[in-house]
Formats: C-alpha cells, sequence, structure tokens
C-alpha cells in the first residue's frame, strides 16, 4: 500500500537574506534565521520547524490515543529543545531532541499517563527522525 505524499515549497522573499515563504497545501508560513546569523527573524528558523514538528506530533498523538482509549485527559502539551552535540556510540555530533509532554487530567491513573508517555515516544515524527530517512537532491 502506497503513503500519501506531501509536498511542501519554500521560496525565497526577499524580505531578508534567508526569508522563504513555506506553502503547504492551503497554508502559507515565512521561515527565516535569526539577525545573529543574517536573517531578520521574520519566522521560525528551521531547526525551530523542525521542532515545532516533533511537538506537533507527539501532541496530536497523544491526544489521539487517548480519545481510542476514551481516557480522561483534559489537556496535552509538548516541549521540545534542539541542538547539537555528543551522543556516547556515534561518531561526530548528533543532532538531540528533548521532549517534555504534558498531560493533565485529574482521573487519568498512573498507568494511563505511563502508557501515555510511551505512546509519545511512538509518533510517526519521532519514528522519521528515529529511523535513517532517504532524501533524493535534483535540479529542476
Amino acid at each position: 500500500m502506497s503513503e500519501a505524499v506531501i509536498s511542501v515549497r519554500a521560496s525565497e522573499t526577499g524580505a531578508s537574506a534567508f526569508a522563504v515563504q513555506i506553502e503547504a497545501g492551503p497554508h502559507r508560513l515565512i521561515g527565516d534565521e535569526p539577525a545573529a546569523m543574517g536573517g531578520a527573524d521574520l519566522g521560525p528558523a528551521p531547526y525551530q520547524m523542525l521542532a515545532a514538528a516533533l511537538a506537533e506530533c507527539t501532541t496530536m498523538t497523544v491526544r489521539w490515543y487517548a480519545r481510542q482509549q476514551d481516557w480522561p485527559v483534559d489537556h496535552v502539551a509538548t516541549d521540545v529543545t534542539h541542538q547539537k552535540g555528543k551522543v556516547e556510540g556515534r561518531p561526530g555530533s548528533t543532532d538531540i531532541f528533548h521532549k517534555t509532554v504534558a498531560i493533565s487530567g485529574a482521573s487519568l491513573t498512573s498507568d494511563q499517563r505511563a502508557r501515555l508517555i510511551d505512546v509519545a515516544a511512538k509518533c510517526p515524527v519521532h519514528r522519521t527522525l528515529e529511523a535513517a530517512a532517504a532524501i533524493s537532491t535534483i535540479a529542476a
């Protein structure tokens, strides 16, 4: 079975040295680099977008699972940090993401909370980042 193809486009705007308009279906976003990197900080930088994708997917996955189980979750929020650094057993610099998932629901049991944290580590973007992706680059 073939998966759906997701297409996005980033095109320079000229508003700063690095500003781009990102088109994702009907949605329009601005991306840029911070001033310290030569941009004008008009929008999130690429690694902020990547971290945001991980946070978004994690939050949505936890919510989806809680609904499937009919568990009393009131709110889900995910904070993600990203940095480059050394990881034992890996050569060179590695991208390191830290996720903090806040799940509120006064009636949730400790077992339910633990299961939801397990589910948070299985969101599709999390799995993509942990796997080796295949990327091809061609000229238009």
